[in-house]
């Protein structure tokens, strides 16, 4: 484990687009941080001498990363609930609003030098925030199965293009290209994670543009809303904001190297502008494509709107959008088992989780309907990551965003070991907010019984706000006792 710095306890404010700050106190990058080299950091926090980059990378990181086909299918869920092109677009807009949340919750990361659920310690203590972490890296999996899931369809449908037409060897075949494409960036690390997000973007902003402009003029913007309601509604709302909500427990992960010079304002705009761009624009290519043709495939169905010239070109960005998707959520899942006590390292922490997402990828391809599994996954992780998010952000505002760095990582002798290593306000507060969500979640494969009360809207996105709510009125006086002063 690398040296541990001490926490200063403040962020310079400074404009961090200066140049003379792009490689850190150094002036040159780090050998822990090299492209194509194995990172040898892991939650460990980056000392000084270390940071480096601006808040420019993580505008790629999140710009990228969200050039996936996951938001065309979000997009044209929410016109199926029964919602017109319009009122689908704006809910689009609502969620892409969220990565203002997402991207500001990064300024952690700089704090520290280290990963979110590490510094969820404080939130939870340093033995509650096991569970917590446990039920974070299960859903992030989860989501990690979802993408590859869709790019090995994609890859399936290109190899059936060029009249290969193999059945289960085909689709086996092209799952196993699509997790060794995500598996091999991960692995390397944070600084061949942001080249491969960045490189990746290029390529896919333009298919995408392209994609936009081939779907968008046919379709039929002005036709009525279906009987939507509230339960039409709400699901539009849970389905958009599941990908930004997913994100909570990683943005420190991608912003812990980044110099203690970086502004929160900076930080801010750069990250929420890139998943607002992406998420919004591909969300709406999936409702454009719902008002002109039977989007329950979603791959196929887009297909089908489109030349044939550009039929190769779309399958591409399908599959890339999904590698890039997964490269994020899989660096941090390794992240994640080192919280939890595997005793490796990060780059070999990995191999657990794309094991995991290999065999989850196989059940949802070949034992499974995707189309049903993906909305009930959609629905249900929000139980787990909008109560969880709900904490961790409260608390991450209650401090200040002022941590104990050193702390984090001493287990009994740190001030956030709390009561035998529980900060038993924490759980408390997660576990209501997980109730409420769960009393109020309208799945396929869960339906909370306060859903039919309410006229089958789902309210399971307020569980953040109930567990946030709940974290301050039980948390103010032992959050006040373990802040550190500025």
């Amino acid at each position: 484990m690398a040296q541990q710095q001490p926490d200063t306890g403040s962020v310079d404010t400074a404009d961090p687009d200066d140049r003379a700050v792009r490689r850190g106190t150094s002036g040159a990058q780090p050998e822990t941080d090299e492209v194509f080299k194995v990172e040898t950091h892991g939650i460990d926090p980056i000392p000084d001498d270390e940071r480096h980059g601006s808040a420019r990378d993580v505008f790629w990181l999140w710009f990228g990363s969200n050039l996936t086909f996951t938001y065309v299918i979000n997009g044209a869920l929410a016109v199926s609930f029964g919602l017109s092109f319009r009122q689908a677009t704006a809910v689009i807009v609502l969620g892409g609003l969220a990565f203002f949340v997402i991207s500001a919750a990064g300024l952690s990361g700089i704090r520290t030098g280290t990963a979110t659920l590490v510094i969820s310690r404080a939130a939870f203590g340093a033995r509650g925030n096991w569970p917590a972490g446990l039920l974070n890296w299960v859903v992030s999996i989860g989501y990690t199965i979802v993408n590859t899931v869709v790019g090995t369809l994609a890859l399936e449908a290109f190899f059936a293009d060029l009249g290969w037409q193999g059945g289960t060897p085909t689709r086996a075949l092209a799952l196993l290209i699509t997790l060794a494409l995500t598996f091999v960036v991960a692995m390397w690390g944070h600084a061949t994670v942001q080249f491969a997000e960045r490189w990746m973007a290029y390529v896919l902003a333009v298919g995408f543009a392209v994609l936009l402009v081939l779907v968008l003029p046919g379709a039929h913007t002005t036709a009525p809303a279906g009987p939507a309601g509230a339960a039409g509604w709400s699901l539009a709302f849970v389905v958009m904001l599941a990908g930004p909500v997913s994100y909570v427990p990683m943005p420190a992960d991608y912003t812990r190297y980044l110099p203690q010079s970086t502004s929160l304002r900076s930080l801010t705009w750069y990250g929420a502008l890139g998943g607002f761009l992406s998420s919004v624009a591909l969300g709406v290519i999936g409702a454009a494509a719902a008002t002109r043709t039977d989007m329950t495939d979603a791959v196929a169905g887009t297909e089908r709107l489109l030349p044939a010239w550009f039929q190769a070109a779309f399958l591409a960005l399908v599959l890339l959008g999904s590698v890039t998707n997964s490269i994020v959520t899989l660096y941090s899942s390794s992240l994640n088992l080192q919280v939890l006590g595997i005793p490796w390292s990060r780059a070999k922490a990995i191999l657990i989780s794309a094991t995991v997402t290999a065999l989850g990828a196989l059940g949802a391809l070949f034992l499974a309907d995707f189309t049903e599994s993906l909305l009930s996954f959609l629905s249900l992780l929000v139980i787990v990551f909008a109560p969880w998010g709900g904490v961790f952000l409260a608390d991450m505002l209650m401090r200040r965003c002022r941590y104990d760095t050193r702390a984090l990582h001493t287990g009994p002798a740190g001030r956030y070991w709390y009561r035998a290593g529980y900060h038993t306000p924490g759980l408390a507060a997660l576990l209501l907010g997980m109730v409420f969500a769960a009393l109020t979640c309208h799945s396929e494969l869960w339906t909370g019984p306060l859903v039919a009360p309410l006229g089958g809207a789902d309210l399971t996105l307020l569980g953040a706000l109930v567990s946030g709510l709940a974290y301050w009125a039980l948390a103010r006086r032992t959050v006040a006792a373990t802040t550190p002063a500025t």
